[in-house]
């Protein structure tokens, strides 16, 4: 709790109790507006039907009554109503007390703005008495006739003398220099109800009164007793407002700090994201730049093949003929020479798979990029492109193997299109078929894999006839007992692709 020490007023501690005072007091100020704003929306939504109340005015009687009831909340309502009139200049009038000297202008929404305006000309932060000036300026107020009853003689003298002249003195005050009478009792010894010459009546301090004609009335003496419970109860009532202070603090630091942490929290969330934005990008470039090198070394690699072929070739054809063993060998080899620069030729177009994945024929596209990698492996030596050459073509991992199957695959599209333009011919036998798929037994399954559906029942088929016919005819047995009619469902032995190189 927020107390000091009695005779400490050094500076510091008069403007934390200042500053303090002044929070309480904007924060009940806030608080104040947004009970106006609940009440609003309980009168205009009539929600207080559900608790069995006919009307608003019974609803603040019967709940409210601690507050100030109905009429405390009709000066609530309708100093709301006041700051939506005045519209930009609502934000100058704090609470209800400065708004009530402008309610009388409510019904003139111009002459309402005008006294706000002049109040902030006078004072940029008005006051009470500021927005009753500058009222009292708009629309004078006419004055009140009074009934003149003759003095009733008391008991008691009369605190304040019969219409005593005074003087404000204050050059501050709103009615520096004017005089008025003071006609009624004091409320408190430090005020005085002052009547001006226009007729209003204001509460004005002694201190702004000249001081010679200031009435000050006589102070109430109280008993003993009295004396000692009024001054408990002040003290009681210090101590509830230093606690009502002290908690109105940590309740608004408590809600300083969650504001500030919920910032914190959406920030750090922000840049989280922000990070792994970012992260996310630097690895998307990092895999580009590594395709690209991949890239720029496999062209680079394939230049260096290509040179290689063109030695072997060289080397070939000037070797004398005796150290081959007959022509067709030799043609052999420069045909396989030519069919490996060709696919060394494909191999480099392999890089527009950087750029944009096949949609379609896949396989040949994995062929082709295992005949590179084997390529590559036997150029470099390299055991890892060896082994990843071997997955993609199924052999071996050996340079010899990956050879072998890299000119059987380069086979495969000559051996379909043969196949299918047998199997296409009008009247077509399995002796037809057998013709062509000998001289490609090695690459069987490579080429029935590339065959379609009905051209497999087809092969099928012929099949099935063929050897339904053989089953039919009489068996014939040569010298060694072996079976010649079984010999026609099997393809001759010619020379297969492996004996061509």
């Amino acid at each position: 709790m927020l107390t000091l020490l009695q005779g400490e007023t050094s500076a510091s501690s008069y403007n934390i109790l200042d500053q303090s005072i002044k929070e309480t007091f904007t924060a009940i100020d806030r608080f104040e507006g947004q009970a106006v704003g609940e009440l609003q929306k309980m009168r205009d939504q009539e929600i207080y039907l559900e608790a069995g109340y006919t009307d608003f005015k019974e609803y603040c009687q019967g709940e409210l009554s601690a507050w100030g009831g109905y009429r405390r909340i009709t000066q609530l309502l309708g100093a709301k109503k006041v700051m939506d009139t005045v519209g930009e200049l609502g934000q100058y009038i704090k609470n209800e007390r400065q708004a009530r000297p402008l309610l009388r202008l409510i019904k003139e929404p111009e002459k309402l703005k005008q006294a706000v305006a002049i109040a902030l000309e006078q004072n940029p932060s008005p006051s009470e008495s500021d927005f009753a000036a500058a009222a009292q300026k708009v629309v004078p107020r006419q004055p009140r006739q009074k009934n003149q009853e003759p003095m009733v003689p008391k008991n008691q003298e009369p605190m304040v003398p019969s219409s005593p002249k005074v003087t404000v003195t204050r050059p501050s005050h709103p009615r520096y220099g004017e005089s008025g009478t003071i006609e009624a009792d004091a409320p408190n010894h430090n005020q005085q109800i002052v009547t001006f010459a226009d007729g209003s009546k204001e509460l004005v301090n002694n201190t702004d009164l000249d001081a010679p004609n200031v009435p000050y009335p006589a102070q109430r003496a109280y008993p003993p007793e009295y004396a000692n419970a009024i001054s408990q109860l002040k003290q009681q009532h210090q101590q509830e407002l230093e606690r009502l202070e002290q908690e109105l603090r940590i309740g608004l630091q408590a809600e300083a700090n969650t504001r500030a942490e919920q910032q914190v929290q959406e920030q750090l969330a922000s840049l989280q994201q922000l990070f792994q934005q970012q992260k996310e990008q630097n690895i998307h470039l990092q895999q580009r730049l590594d395709e690209m090198e991949a890239l720029r070394q496999l062209e680079f690699e394939n230049q260096q093949l290509k040179q290689r072929i063109q030695e072997l070739e060289n080397a070939v054809q000037q070797q004398p003929a005796q150290q081959w063993s007959n022509t067709f060998t030799q043609q052999a080899a420069k045909a396989l020479n030519k069919q490996v620069k060709q696919s060394l030729e494909k191999t480099i177009d392999l890089r527009s798979l950087a750029y944009e994945p096949p949609k379609e024929n896949a396989q040949e596209c994995l062929r082709l990029m295992g005949i590179a990698l084997g390529n590559l492996a036997t150029a470099m030596n390299n055991t890892q492109a060896l082994q990843a050459a071997a997955l993609l073509l199924g052999s071996e991992p050996t340079p010899q193997a990956i050879a072998y199957r890299a000119e059987q695959l380069q086979l495969i599209p000559q051996a379909v299109s043969e196949i299918r333009q047998v199997l296409s011919q009008p009247g077509c036998s399995w002796q037809d078929y057998l013709t062509v798929a000998q001289e490609y037994e090695s690459i069987k399954q490579d080429y029935l894999a590339e065959l379609t559906p009905q051209e497999i029942e087809l092969i099928t088929a012929l099949e099935k006839s063929t050897r339904s016919i053989v089953d039919q005819a009489p068996s014939f047995q040569d010298e060694d007992g072996a079976d010649f009619s079984q010999e026609v469902l099997k393809p001759q032995s010619r020379q297969g692709v492996g004996d061509r190189v």
